[in-house]
Formats: C-alpha cells, sequence, structure tokens
C-alpha cells in the first residue's frame, strides 16, 4: 500500500533502494509472483514499467548512510515535538506532509550561471520542475498546542519539528582546528539559521573570509540577495556546483 501511494503521488520508480526488511522483501515477491502469472503478451507490455529493486547486503545499515542519516533526524525531531500526545489522525498526516515539503526544498547544490545569484538545485526542482510548492506559512504561539483546532495544531508542530530539525540536521562543533573544505571566496553556502521560519533555506555567496591567529577560516561575509550578513563557519554549509547539464 505504501508503494501504491507513492507511485500515485510521484509516478513510476524505475529503480529502489532499501535495505532487507521483511516489508521490502515481501514486496517485492509479491509483486514478481504476480508479474510471473500474466499472459506472456501482458508481461510484455509491461516490461517497460517494472521496477528494478537493489537491497543492500544484510547487516549493512551502512550501505544506506544517506537516507538512514535523514531518517535518524526526521524521527529525533517528530519524537521531540509529537512525543507521546495524543495526535488527531488528521493532524499528523498534515505535519508528516509539511515535514516532507520541508525536506523537498532543502537545496542539494546550485547550477552554475552567469546570473549574480546561484540558482539552488533542491528535491522540488526534479520532482515538480520548481524549487518549492509549499504554501504561506501562518505561525501561532506554543499555546496552540492544547487548542481543539486541528489547523494551528498542526502548524505549531510542524513549526517545532523545524526548529529541533535545523539543530539535529547540523549540530555545531564544539572544537576544530582545522578550515572547512571550500569555503573559499565566490563559494556558494546555505546559511542556517534557526530563528527563520520553516523551509526557509538561505543561499548566498561568500565575498570574504576572517581568518584567526591560528589561520583557521572562523567566519564570513555571505552576500544574499544584495545584504552582507557575517556569519560563523558552523553555520554555513557549502553547497556543491551541479553543470546544468545535471540540472
Amino acid at each position: 500500500m505504501a508503494l501504491r501511494r507513492f507511485i500515485a503521488r510521484r509516478g513510476t520508480p524505475a529503480e529502489l533502494r532499501s535495505d532487507q526488511g521483511t516489508n521490502f522483501k515481501g514486496g517485492e515477491r509479491e509483486l514478481q509472483e504476480a508479474f510471473a502469472n500474466m499472459t506472456p503478451t501482458l508481461q510484455q507490455q509491461l516490461a517497460s514499467q517494472k521496477i528494478k529493486f537493489n537491497f543492500n547486503p544484510p547487516a549493512a545499515p551502512h550501505f544506506g548512510g544517506v537516507w538512514e542519516r535523514e531518517i535518524c533526524s526526521v524521527k529525533t525531531a517528530l519524537y521531540t515535538c509529537v512525543g507521546a500526545q495524543p495526535v488527531h489522525e488528521d493532524v499528523l498526516l498534515t505535519v508528516l506532509l509539511e515535514v516532507e515539503s520541508i525536506l523537498n526544498s532543502k537545496p542539494l547544490g546550485y547550477v552554475s550561471a552567469d546570473a549574480a545569484d546561484a540558482d539552488p538545485v533542491t528535491p522540488n526542482s526534479l520532482l515538480m520542475g520548481r524549487p518549492d510548492g509549499s504554501l504561506p506559512q501562518v505561525m501561532y504561539p506554543e499555546t496552540e498546542t492544547l487548542s481543539r483546532k486541528r489547523w494551528r495544531h498542526s502548524q505549531v508542530l510542524a513549526d517545532q519539528f523545524w526548529s529541533r530539525y535545523i539543530r539535529e540536521k547540523w549540530q555545531i562543533r564544539q572544537k576544530w582546528h582545522s578550515t572547512t573544505p571550500g569555503l573559499l571566496e565566490k563559494a556558494v553556502v546555505l546559511v542556517v539559521d534557526p530563528q527563520l521560519p520553516r523551509a526557509s533555506w538561505p543561499i548566498g555567496r561568500v565575498i570574504k573570509v576572517h581568518r584567526s591567529d591560528d589561520g583557521c577560516i572562523r567566519s564570513a561575509d555571505v552576500d544574499i540577495k544584495g545584504h552582507v550578513y557575517t556569519r560563523p563557519v558552523a553555520r554555513l554549509v557549502c553547497l556543491p556546483d551541479l553543470p546544468s547539464g545535471e540540472n
């Protein structure tokens, strides 16, 4: 049913990657059996729509480190903002979809161009053809978690998720003695700011770096849409340069 829901919203994928969970293995087996029971003519017609399942080796969660790390951050944030409180199904579904929107609006990189502003590439860019499809946000005080108005409750939980996620995803290092790789002048960076509204991912270009007496870069001046902000290195994430042909 999860696969059917995914296909209904995103279309049929050509390839799926996962661990060897019994639900994933069982789903593949059932689909393979259903395909084998079809007539040869129908198999030939559907062959181009088959989904390739790629499973990680047993007892090797690190093979899926990219998505496992993301899942861990999301779970931790959800445990914090929802916890053991009873949440109506409509509220929980709304919060989960808000979380999906936050993750799919996160920049993956940027496209090199002569324009002054870097063009960030997000999962939404690949899924919908535009960077962000979210609705305007409404912020309510945290006291609304006790409200009987489910809309307000869902928005408060989404804001709490964002606050926790932005801290969990990019933990500030307590002590370091080396320069952040790639943080040089003209580098394109994502500025991490927990004070901004949820799903806000400000992108800017480094115009000046500040070195301390030991030679390490500790902060930098970042130009964001004509405004210059000085931020510590721990709040800056360098974005990779994606050639326009891969966008």
